[in-house]
């Protein structure tokens, strides 16, 4: 799927959604628990198995290291969020400047 700026996927396994914040212009694969996260899920379908794990935290950006594509979460779950099928990793804040 290509994936726009301000496209919001939401999951088809649990209520997993996020909103595309970066991304490189490319197709990319964006799955949740196994399963390729849609803009207009239909009917809930089972997660794949061992794919249960670290689910996303609402307010949380995520990314994928080596690639440009940011994600926000909007609503969290409890499936692995993978993109291209590297799980994607909380991005970390950046370090204040020291005041002195």
């Amino acid at each position: 799927m290509k994936l726009r700026v301000g496209q919001t996927l939401k999951s088809v396994v649990d209520a997993t959604s996020v909103v595309v914040i970066k991304s490189p212009g490319g197709d990319a694969a964006v799955t949740c628990g196994g399963h390729e996260m849609t803009e207009q899920p239909g009917e809930p379908v089972p997660a794949a198995d061992g794919d249960d794990g670290p689910g996303l935290m609402l307010g949380k950006r995520y990314t994928v290291e080596g690639t440009e594509i940011e994600l926000l979460c909007s609503h969290g779950g409890r499936y692995a969020v993978a993109v291209d099928g590297v799980v994607v990793e909380q991005k970390s804040a950046k370090p204040l400047p020291a005041s002195d």
